[in-house]
This record gives structure tokens, C-alpha cells and sequence, in this order.
């Protein structure tokens, strides 16, 4: 079975950066990617109004399958349901849905404390496909890998058809992780998600966020490279390479590309993988 490729991408603070975006669509579609998923607000916004209108600007105007992230924190059930009734009216069927970060002054949602809660709803409206997020290194909050696989096992038999992983740097610990899953009975295809670090404050900022472990040996690039931005880059980019043929020769099922918005380094991943990605 052919390793899907395929794209994060998030929504412009202001209107009219929407439409620079689209030259960076232009650019990822002739990468052929099997879909884009984008994320929701921008900036920490828990407004919706950007996301869905990029992810109709995917789909409906350059034809690539799009996914909307639903993060649930700050949701109503009133709101979450008029989201997904616009997905509908937009043709976008496609979910990822999220329990998402706290946003500082906005209030908690009374209607939903997991992700769970939110992918039951989803799947009550039919119609839907619905994305869940995982983490190799387990969630900050969980105590153990073993707790977050179980949390998981709850939102995947809620209803969940994939499932995309955090960011890592280290293969190992997402194949550590889908043994566990396994032994969970946990069966759905887990893409794998993998960003290319183009410059330093880059990797410490996602690091300390989200709790990814930078490995000895690309903390070896970033303290060789770290005051040559060009050959960080390329350094960077070499690095996700790496990664990313280890894990088509292992059999992942997909390769999703945080690609801040940037569609060279993808472009140049795309390039080094695309045969490997046809063959597998």
C-alpha cells in the first residue's frame, strides 16, 4: 500500500494574507499531496472563520482533499455543531478532532473535557471521517506512555478512522509507540508527523510547547550549524529526510509535513522521497 504524503498548514492572522497563502497552495499541490490539514484560528484565535476558509480554499479551488482541525476546549456543543454544519455545506468531511490548548481569557467549554466527548458528537452526524492527534512521547499531562495509550484506546473506539502523531525526532519512540498501540489493540493507520527545523529558535520554541525530545544527534547539527542559518537549513532538512526513509522502509502509513507555511523545505523532502513514497 502506497505511504500517504501529505501537509499541516495554518490560517493568516489577517484577511488579506489569505491570498498570499494560495501562491504557497500553488506550490504544495504540484506535490501532490493526498490531503492538507489546517489548523485552527490563527495565533491562538478560537475563531473558525479563517480555518474553514482556507480548508475550502484546499478543496474547492485547488482540489486537494482538505482536513479541519476542531479543537474542543473553548467549544460549545451549539458552536461545534454550527461548525460542522457549515464543513457540510463546504463539502468538508474531513476532521481532526482535538481537545487543543488552552487559550489565556477564553472561557472553558462546558459541553466538552476530551477530545473523546467531541468525536462522539462528530460521529452522531454521519458523513464525517474523523482525525485524531497522538504522541509518540506521550502527552505532557499523562504520566506514563502507557496512561496516554489508554486515554487514546478511549477516543479511537469513540469513532476515530486515523490517526496523525505529535512531531518527533526520534523513529524509535514512534515505533516504541505503535508496539504499544498494538498491544492495545489499537489497529487504525497512525501517520506520522514530521516537521523539518529550518533554524534554532524554531526547534527549542516547538520543544519546550510540546514536549518533543531533541536527540543527541541533532542536537550535534544544532550546536555545529547554529550561527549558519543556511546550513542549519540544509542540516534540518537532511535530518527529516533521514527520518522519513527509515519510516517508509518500516511500513508507516503516512508522512505528515508541519510545514509552517513554508513550502520550500517541503518541496525539497518531496524531491529526495517522492519514488520512495510510490514504491512503498
Amino acid at each position: 500500500m502506497e505511504t500517504t504524503f501529505s501537509f499541516e498548514i495554518f490560517p493568516p492572522r489577517r484577511d488579506e494574507n489569505i491570498k498570499n497563502l494560495a501562491e504557497i497552495l500553488e506550490e504544495l499541490k504540484a506535490l501532490n499531496p493526498n490531503f492538507i490539514s489546517v489548523t485552527f484560528g490563527a495565533g491562538g484565535s478560537v475563531n473558525s472563520k479563517h480555518t474553514l476558509e482556507v480548508a475550502n480554499l484546499v478543496q474547492n479551488t485547488h482540489k486537494i482533499p482538505s482536513i479541519v482541525h476542531l479543537p474542543c476546549i473553548h467549544l460549545s456543543q451549539e458552536k461545534a455543531l454550527e461548525i460542522l454544519r457549515e464543513c457540510k455545506e463546504k463539502k468538508l468531511f474531513n476532521i481532526l478532532a482535538l481537545r487543543g490548548d488552552v487559550v489565556e481569557g477564553a472561557k472553558k467549554s462546558e459541553d466538552f473535557s476530551y477530545a473523546s466527548d467531541l468525536i462522539s458528537l462528530i460521529k452522531k452526524q454521519g458523513e464525517f471521517k474523523i482525525y485524531a492527534a497522538c504522541y509518540p512521547e506521550k502527552h505532557n499531562e499523562a504520566k506514563t506512555l502507557v496512561e496516554d495509550i489508554e486515554h487514546l484506546k478511549i477516543k479511537v473506539d469513540c469513532g476515530v478512522d486515523k490517526l496523525i502523531t505529535q512531531m518527533f525526532f526520534d523513529n524509535e519512540d514512534f515505533y516504541k509507540f505503535k508496539e504499544y498501540c498494538a498491544l492495545k489493540d489499537i489497529k487504525i493507520p497512525i501517520l506520522a508527523g514530521i516537521m523539518p527545523i529550518i533554524n534554532q529558535k524554531q526547534i527549542l520554541k516547538i520543544s519546550s510547547l510540546c514536549g518533543a525530545k531533541i536527540p543527541p544527534k541533532f542536537m550535534k547539527i544544532l550546536e555545529k550549524y547554529e550561527n549558519n542559518p543556511r546550513a542549519l537549513e540544509d542540516a534540518g532538512i537532511a535530518y527529516a529526510i533521514d527520518q522519513i526513509v527509515d519510516l517508509i522502509a518500516s511500513g508507516v502509513s503516512g508522512i505528515h509535513l508541519y510545514t509552517m507555511n513554508k513550502s520550500k523545505a517541503a518541496k525539497r523532502i518531496y524531491e529526495a522521497t517522492s519514488y520512495l513514497l510510490k514504491q512503498s
